[in-house]
């Protein structure tokens, strides 16, 4: 993700900002924009603020805040129309059923996890793939396990994802994680391997990118509930040399898995690299005399080929992981993407690429 500047001050604020610690502006992302805003309450109208720079886009001169901002479950820092036609904001809107509010513990996890699906909103946005371009958009239940009741899964299904909102907690998620021998497990992370269920069905499924997937990731029509029943019966350690065909374990269990656990990876990869391009990293390795060009914003630069983002990427991942490393942290990057790996995140690159290509032309 992108940095951002309070328009008041000019001083580096984040993306979950709600007030600019410098000069006290109260904050909101405009997702419209795709911009943070400074924000006043306008003198005339209740409930209506308005931006702060004079420099602003013509058209957002009013704005809302969405009703979440007040709800410490949600804690949302977006905007929504200055109508009133639309109380909450459009990530917001996506989220269907909440846990009960009277368990504390929910308080916390919710906002934990609707973070994690702004910021999720964010990428995808970047990839002309939420309700703002025109396209489909899932729907989310957050869950909580109860007594006497099944226990909640986390998972896709008919365009809804659910997650056990246990995820938000960090020793739970800790436990699953060493449980299943996964090197890397977040709350966005989840949701990024969710959607791309959801995107397989919106993309591949009934396109002309479904043979050439048959073709890479395997026959999706193979049974899936016996393909997971397998590969939780063989165990964590019992898949040997996954490695040189998939970005994960979990991924060889079925195509549906592979093809959204490279879905995750690809949303990794380019959220990290635009991260980098909007900090201007120039990178050079230790042992070698030239330096790296400058990491491209692959958000920006809509041709850019995929091979050249894994060109720059590789570099950036061994200075984060050596960054984490420094400060006693397991690496922020565990992984090492085999060929087969890269053939596979090529495709998903392809894919979206003509996707975004298309909605450039309609525009």
């Amino acid at each position: 993700m992108r940095t951002f500047t309070c328009d008041h001050c000019g001083h580096l604020v984040f993306f979950e900002s709600t007030t600019c610690v410098h000069c006290g502006s109260a904050l909101a992302f405009v997702p419209e924009l795709m911009r943070m805003a400074a924000l006043a309450p306008s003198q005339t109208q209740p409930g209506i603020w308005e931006p702060v720079s004079s420099h602003f886009d013509k058209g957002f001169q009013h704005l809302r805040m969405c009703r979440n901002r007040s709800n410490e479950g949600a804690a949302c820092n977006f905007t929504t129309d200055a109508d009133g036609s639309q109380p909450y904001c459009v990530s917001c809107r996506q989220t269907r059923w909440l846990p009960n509010f009277g368990n504390p513990l929910n308080v916390l996890r919710v906002s934990k996890i609707e973070n994690a699906k702004r910021h999720l909103f964010y990428t995808l946005s970047c990839l002309q793939l939420t309700a703002l371009q025109g396209f489909a958009a899932p729907t989310f239940d957050f869950l909580e396990d109860l007594p006497g009741q099944h226990q909640i899964m986390t998972g896709h299904a008919a365009g809804v994802i659910t997650l056990n909102v246990a995820e938000a907690d960090d020793d739970e998620r800790a436990r699953r994680r060493l449980a299943m021998f996964e090197p890397y497990r977040t709350l966005l992370g989840h949701l990024r391997h969710e959607s791309g269920h959801f995107f397989w069905d919106t993309l591949v499924r009934d396109t002309q990118w479904l043979a050439p997937f048959r073709q890479l990731f395997g026959d999706e029509r193979i049974d899936y509930t016996l393909a997971l029943q397998n590969h939780y019966a063989r165990g964590p350690m019992g898949l040997v040399g996954w490695q040189a065909h998939y970005v994960s374990a979990y991924a060889a269990a079925h195509p549906w898995e592979d093809w959204a656990e490279t879905w995750a990876h690809y949303l990794h990869v380019m959220d990290l690299m635009e991260t980098a391009a909007s900090y201007h990293v120039q990178l050079r390795l230790p042992g070698h005399q030239s330096s790296c060009p400058p990491v491209d914003d692959p958000f920006a630069n809509i041709r850019i080929p995929f091979e050249y983002i894994l060109q720059q990427c590789v570099p950036l991942t061994l200075m984060l992981n050596s960054l984490t490393r420094s400060l006693g942290q397991s690496d922020a990057y565990p992984f090492a993407l085999s060929s087969g790996a890269v053939a596979k995140l090529q495709f998903i690159h392809e894919v979206v690429t003509d996707h975004r290509m298309r909605k450039l032309q309609q525009t």
